[in-house]
Parts: C-alpha cells; sequence; structure tokens
C-alpha cells in the first residue's frame, strides 16, 4: 500500500485495514487504527506507521476512542515465513518478556544485532519495543477487568520495574494506570486473586465475517476428553479448554454469540504473566488474525469454490492452543489422545466441569509410550529437534516430520496446517489445488465443511477441468 491509499483507508474508516497500519497526527500526538470515528484529520497532519509499536517509538499515544492497541494483529504475520513474520509470532507469544532479545534471536538463529537491524528497518521499531506494546496492552486489560493490586499487575503484564511500568502507562495512554482503571469503574474490585478466581474477561477482536458456527462444529467434533469441551446449544455453544503455559496452568472459555467483530472469551489462570501468551494462543486457535477479505475474494474466483465462500464467508483454518499437543493427536487420532490424557496428563489441582487434566508434555510421553512412532516423535518435541513454536521455519519442521518413523506425508502437513498455522497447505494432494495460493488451507477447510454439510456442495465438475481463475490481489 503506498501513503494515497492508506490515507484513503482512514478516510474512509475502512475497518478492513485495522491491525494492517497504524496513522498518527502530529497536531494531535494521537495515534489511531484505520477505522478511528473521530473526524479524518488533513493529509498533511498524518503519519503512517506499521505497528503500534513504531507509533509509539514516534511520541504518540493511543486514541482514547479507538483504542488501537486492541485491533486483531496483522494477517502479513500469519502468511510470512521469513524472519520478521517468524519474530513477529515469537514475540506475541511473549518470548523477549520470558528470554530476553538473546533469547529471541537464539531461536531464529540469527544473532541480535541481526534481527534488531531487521525488525527495525521493516517495522520501525525493534524487539524490545515491540514487546513494550503488547505488554502496556495487557497491562491495560488487567487494570480495566480485575481488582488486582497495580503492583501485581506491572509484574503480572512483564514490566520490569514498578516505575518502568507507570511511565510507559503515562507515555502511551496519557494517564496514570490508576485513572485507566477508573475509567472502567474497576477502581474497587475484588482484590489480590480475584482475576484468578472470577477470570479475566476479553474480547478478541478479528477484522471481517468470521464463520463461527462452521468453526465451533469443527472443534466440537475434535474435542478430547478431559482437555476439551463443547456445551451449549448451537449459535449459543461455549468452548472451553485447559491450557499449558510457560508459568502455569490456565483454562479458556470461549463464546460463540457475540455482539461485534470479537469473540468473547475468559481465562483462568494460576499465574497471570501468562494472560499475553494465553490470548495469543487462543488467537492462534481461533485463526482470528487472519484477512477474510483478501482469502474469499482469491478463492471465489474458482467456480468449485465460489458456492462455498458464498456460503460461509469468512470461513477460518484453525491453529493449535499447543502446537505439540496437536502434532501429537494428529499422529495418533482422537480416541488415543483421550487415553493418553487420562493415563498420561498431568491433573487440575481443582477440576472445572468436565475439565479435569492438561495434555501431557512430550518429555512425559517420551519416557512412558511404548508406540515407536509416538515416543519417536514425542522424544524429537521434547529433546528440540522438532521445533513447532510460533516462531519455527515451516520448510525445516515439515522436513524433520518426514524423517520420523510413522509420520506419514499427510500427517506431516496436517501439523504444518495446523500446529504451525499454515495458511497455504494442501495435506491431501487434491487436483487443481496451485490455483488456490496462498490460501490452500482455507480452500481445503471449505471442502471438509462442504463435505460434512452436503446441503451446500461444490459443483460436480473436478477441479482439473475448471477454467483457470484470474488472480486477484489484496491490500488488506
Amino acid at each position: 500500500m503506498d501513503e494515497r491509499t492508506r490515507y484513503e483507508a482512514v478516510s474512509s474508516r475502512d475497518a478492513r485495514f485495522d491491525g494492517a497500519f497504524f496513522f498518527a497526527v502530529v497536531t494531535t500526538g494521537i495515534y489511531c487504527r484505520p477505522s478511528c470515528p473521530a473526524v479524518t484529520p488533513k493529509r498533511a497532519n498524518v503519519r503512517f506507521y506499521p505497528t503500534a509499536a513504531a507509533a509509539q517509538a514516534g511520541g504518540f499515544r493511543a486514541c482514547r476512542r479507538c483504542r488501537p492497541d486492541a485491533v486483531p494483529g496483522s494477517a502479513e504475520w500469519n502468511v510470512r515465513a521469513d524472519v520478521v513474520g517468524r519474530a513477529m509470532r515469537l514475540i506475541g507469544d511473549g518470548v523477549v518478556d520470558r528470554e530476553g532479545v538473546p533469547g529471541l534471536a537464539g531461536r531464529l538463529g540469527y544473532s541480535a544485532r541481526q534481527v534488531q537491524r531487521q525488525l527495525n528497518a521493516e517495522l520501525g521499531a525493534g524487539p524490545v519495543a515491540l514487546a513494550r506494546a503488547q505488554r502496556s496492552h495487557t497491562a491495560r486489560v488487567l487494570l480495566q477487568t480485575t481488582g488486582l493490586p497495580v503492583t501485581e499487575i506491572a509484574f503480572a503484564a512483564g514490566f520490569a520495574s514498578v516505575r518502568q511500568f507507570n511511565d510507559t502507562i503515562r507515555r502511551i495512554y496519557a494517564r496514570t494506570p490508576s485513572a485507566l482503571r477508573a475509567e472502567a469503574g474497576t477502581g474497587l474490585g475484588g482484590g489480590r486473586g480475584a482475576g484468578l478466581r472470577a477470570g479475566i474477561p476479553l474480547r478478541l477482536a478479528h477484522r471481517g465475517p468470521y464463520a463461527t458456527g462452521a468453526l465451533f462444529d469443527l472443534l466440537g467434533e475434535r474435542a478430547v476428553a478431559r482437555v476439551e469441551e463443547m456445551a451449549g446449544p448451537p449459535g449459543r455453544r461455549t468452548y472451553r479448554r485447559t491450557l499449558r503455559l510457560p508459568c502455569g496452568m490456565g483454562i479458556a472459555a470461549v463464546d460463540e454469540a457475540s455482539p461485534g467483530p470479537w469473540l468473547e472469551a475468559r481465562i483462568h489462570l494460576t499465574d497471570l504473566r501468562d494472560l499475553t501468551t494465553a490470548a495469543q494462543r487462543l488467537r492462534r486457535l481461533f485463526d482470528l488474525d487472519a484477512d477474510p477479505y483478501a482469502v474469499d475474494e482469491a478463492l471465489a474466483a474458482d467456480p468449485r469454490l465460489a458456492p462455498l465462500v458464498a456460503a460461509r464467508p469468512g470461513l477460518r483454518s484453525p491453529g493449535a492452543a499447543d502446537p505439540e499437543e496437536e502434532a501429537v493427536r494428529a499422529l495418533v487420532g482422537r480416541e488415543r489422545a483421550a487415553e493418553l490424557v487420562e493415563r498420561y496428563g498431568k491433573v487440575l489441582d481443582v477440576p472445572c466441569g468436565a475439565l479435569t487434566h492438561v495434555f501431557p508434555e512430550p518429555g512425559v510421553l517420551a519416557g512412558a509410550v511404548t508406540d515407536p512412532a509416538l515416543r519417536t516423535l514425542a522424544t524429537a518435541l521434547a529433546d528440540g529437534e522438532l521445533r513447532l513454536d510460533a516462531g519455527a521455519d515451516r520448510e525445516e519442521a515439515e522436513r524433520a516430520l518426514g524423517t520420523l518413523p510413522g509420520v506419514d506425508r499427510r500427517t506431516a502437513a496436517l501439523i504444518r496446517m495446523r500446529a504451525l498455522g499454515d495458511p497455504d497447505v494442501d495435506p491431501y494432494g487434491t487436483a487443481g489445488a496451485e490455483r488456490w495460493r496462498p490460501w490452500r488451507s482455507y480452500a481445503v477447510r471449505h471442502l471438509e465443511t462442504a463435505a460434512r454439510q452436503p446441503q451446500i456442495s461444490a459443483p460436480s465438475q473436478a477441479p482439473a477441468t475448471s477454467r483457470q481463475a484470474k488472480s486477484s490481489t489484496s491490500t488488506a
């Protein structure tokens, strides 16, 4: 996108571009999302930034009306497999907060200086600034949804000191933490532990249409007993699951019905430092940072897929809340996975309804199971020979999977599609699938959904006889 196109998006308050870029107004010192409802500023007073962190580094504070820190993430980071894309996924998962910039660089296979230079050059902010912007958003959520003391929130959000926390909140939001809390009326909250007992309410934003029913159908069909459950009637279901997180465990609940462009969620945590990571993993599971406009436009150009796209606009290709768990499930299937949970899963200190366990860690499975294929996979994951984290190299991971006994090409591709969230995978070798690039994962989801719900099906002609669709592009 050039700056003229960006300004047109701002002038039309086009929500499709929320998260794709941010704009700042030099006369007010404020930065916003493109769909901000405020009066459109003069073009001469507008500056554009690729990330919120870059706008903050430029000295701008967040708009109070449009809350630019709460937009969906850029869909670009799902698609890209280069160092910058992998780095953004890792930063979103909280790696910089836990391991610092050296830890981020080590996972990417580059020096800290190289990572810093590439992120600064492309995004206008380095890994520390990007992580700080994310910490600020986490802090705002905790301030406005829990009654936890401010000092606890500072460290739970990942800040090194209360002073750093206070300074950052003032710079980004132009208010003190207490004032930010008062806006949501939580100043008289329940005190220590409130966020753990009641759960932290979140609105997980997405852009464009969202075929919620189809995704909840899939999650319900694949749910593994004791770690997942689906409750409620269609249209008003709630998906719940346990989470294994860096600092502890959690339980997440996500509602199917929503009054706006978001999914309502609640997260219960044993350690609040895991909030950012838990939220990001839910975003990947529900594919909330996707660009449905670009996906639907491209796939609708194919006669085979056009009626499916029209029937289910915004169909998502779900990822995984735990990539290592997803790899094991892809190998052994749902029933065997449930047996593994019952036998080797970690029992929750306090069961929550039908949720009683956390999926077993690879190290536990590697030392316990006798199935040679599963044992080899679990050992490779536990030893780090196979990496499936948010910043994993997808090509390298699929090659490594292909060397493991019992992991065939289809299973490796399914793991790449779900565990690594790759939007361009065809595990089944579908005829004519090349025309669906770079959105083959979404095309596969449309075909799978149509097979389960045959009242809306694809035309009878084979894809090989379909006319070549004209390629289309999207700037969103």
